[in-house]
Parts: structure tokens; C-alpha cells; sequence
């Protein structure tokens, strides 16, 4: 049986950037999906919430950014090798990210599972 082997690198930023965070999938597999995500001072429209049916599991590599999470009165202010663990479901939304220099993100879902 043949393998295959798929490889690149995060940092590299190479692609022309549009007026929305690039989002490019790396893995999908059984549920489980692991993006880059870079931003370029990027933020979630007022008043959006993400709300997603799986778990994200997210690590700032680069750059800078804040998150806010609902029903919570402090901002996540995040800076690289920070990451957070957000349950599924768990509203929540980015307030800021860097514009003066790329934040890049990898981010993991996955199927919450039976506790």
C-alpha cells in the first residue's frame, strides 16, 4: 500500500491575503478537523457569536489577539504558545487580533465526547 505524505508550513504566508482570515484545512478525519487560521486584524462582526456543535481546542502561534467568551465580564487577551480549550457550544467570539502583524492560529475540533 502506497502512503501518502502531505507537509507544508504554518508560517508560511506566502498566499495573497483577502478581506477575510485565510482558513485552510490541514486534517479531516473521523470528526476531527485541524485548520490554520491566519488573521490580519481580523475581529467578529458585532454581535456574532460563534457556537459550535463540536469541541476547539486553539493555540495562538504568532501575533496577538483577544477573545470573549459569553457571560464571562473579562476579554481572553492572547499572546503566542497561549491556548485555550473551548467546549462545544461554548459562545464565543474574536475581539481583536493584530494588524500589525499576522496571528496565526491552529485549531482543533473535535466530537465532544461522553463524560
Amino acid at each position: 500500500m502506497k502512503r501518502m505524505i502531505s507537509s507544508g508550513n504554518l508560517f508560511d504566508l506566502s498566499a495573497p491575503s483577502g478581506p477575510d482570515e485565510q482558513i485552510d484545512a490541514l486534517v479531516e478525519d473521523a470528526g476531527v478537523s485541524i485548520e490554520r487560521i491566519v488573521s490580519r486584524g481580523h475581529a467578529s462582526p458585532p454581535g456574532f457569536w460563534y457556537d459550535s456543535p463540536r469541541a476547539e481546542w486553539v493555540v495562538l502561534l504568532s501575533g496577538a489577539a483577544t477573545l470573549e467568551f459569553e457571560g464571562e465580564r473579562e476579554p481572553h487577551p492572547m499572546k503566542p504558545g497561549d491556548h485555550v480549550l473551548i467546549e462545544a457550544h461554548c459562545r464565543h467570539r474574536v475581539a481583536w487580533t493584530s494588524d500589525v502583524e499576522p496571528s496565526v492560529w491552529l485549531a482543533v475540533y473535535y466530537p465532544e465526547v461522553c463524560r
